[in-house]
């Protein structure tokens, strides 16, 4: 049996979307909310003949990718976070930038030659990379309206990838992808009034609005953090509203703190846009916690080091 493993965000959908536009396939689906990375060990070794791997960690899934290869299980990994040391192995084939301006579906883009150039600068404009997305947009003679288009479209399929549970998501990653896949261009997408773009977009608003009356609990030259509380709404929103944070205040890093009633914070890292790193290691330093260099997390911070957060991403900006 062969596995498709995507992150459940833009990025990852996006990044196999082009794929099985280019080479179809009705693979087995393994994705998730947007902060299940751990995904490649719900693949079965002994099973398993081909996997495509997708803007997930390597360094987070080695031991599940060890074992694949270790059975002689063909992979395809194509990402932009952290990947420890990458396996020698030539069953593997991976495609790893950790340009802080690059992400997954930028790296499909270039191995397929453009063919869906459209579907990556969306990609790019959910993955927060505004000032790459735009340079692409210009390159390939977009106009404003629909540069703009495509970053709402991307930044919705981003917003529908947050959440605690699949539950708390508008729509399931796996029926996301699927729900995109006959697109062949975005702007399809987006012309289809029956598409997912629509319902996105009001819940999206919504949940916005909810997020702006929120006032900062922490603001220095360095930093901002806001804390939302445990409500889906707020699950759902804290990613893209730790990107909008991060697109007003260019100077500064963000941080968006989601109450998990459970003595502990889901924290969104956003480092500032003048100074695109940092971030994954940063999180990487509180267990749970990783991502790449622009944005990272934590999915379980104990209340009580949230003083030693707050103290490491100041410190490490005020340098």
């Amino acid at each position: 049996m062969n596995y498709d493993v995507f992150n459940g965000d833009a990025d990852g959908i996006i990044a196999l979307l082009q794929l099985r536009l280019a080479s179809p396939a009705d693979n087995e689906l393994v994705t998730g909310v947007k902060r299940d990375i751990a995904l490649l060990q719900q693949v079965p070794s002994d099973k398993a003949q081909q996997v495509t791997v997708l803007d997930i960690s390597m360094e987070k899934n080695i031991s599940a990718l060890e074992s694949l290869l270790a059975n002689n299980v063909n992979v395809f990994y194509a990402d932009h976070h952290r990947s420890g040391n990458i396996p020698d192995s030539s069953a593997l084939e991976a495609h790893i930038d950790l340009n802080p301006d690059t992400c997954t579906a930028l790296i499909v883009d270039k191995l397929l030659g453009g063919k869906y150039h459209h579907w990556a600068i969306a990609a790019a404009y959910g993955d927060n990379l505004i000032a790459k997305a735009d340079e692409l947009s210009s390159l390939v003679g977009l106009t404003s309206e629909q540069s703009a288009q495509l970053k709402e479209l991307g930044t919705l399929i981003n917003y529908n990838g947050y959440g605690t549970t699949i539950s708390d998501l508008h729509f399931d990653p796996a029926e996301l992808f699927l729900a995109l896949k006959p697109y062949q261009d975005p702007f399809e997408v987006i012309a289809d009034k029956s598409s997912p773009f629509y319902q996105l977009r009001i819940a999206y608003e919504a949940d916005m609005d909810n997020a702006k009356s929120i006032s900062a609990v922490h603001e220095s030259e360095q930093l901002a953090v806001f804390e939302l509380p445990n409500q889906p709404w707020a699950k759902r929103i804290s990613g893209v509203y730790g990107n909008l944070l991060a697109n007003k205040n260019k100077a500064s890093a963000h941080v968006v703190l989601t109450d998990n009633l459970d003595d502990t914070y889901t924290v969104s890292l956003r480092a500032p846009l003048s100074n695109k790193q940092g971030a994954g290691d940063i999180c990487s330093q509180f267990i749970t916690g990783g991502g790449r260099s622009a944005a990272a997390g934590v999915n379980q911070l104990p209340k009580a080091s949230l003083g030693h957060f707050v103290q490491a991403v100041e410190d490490y900006y005020r340098l």
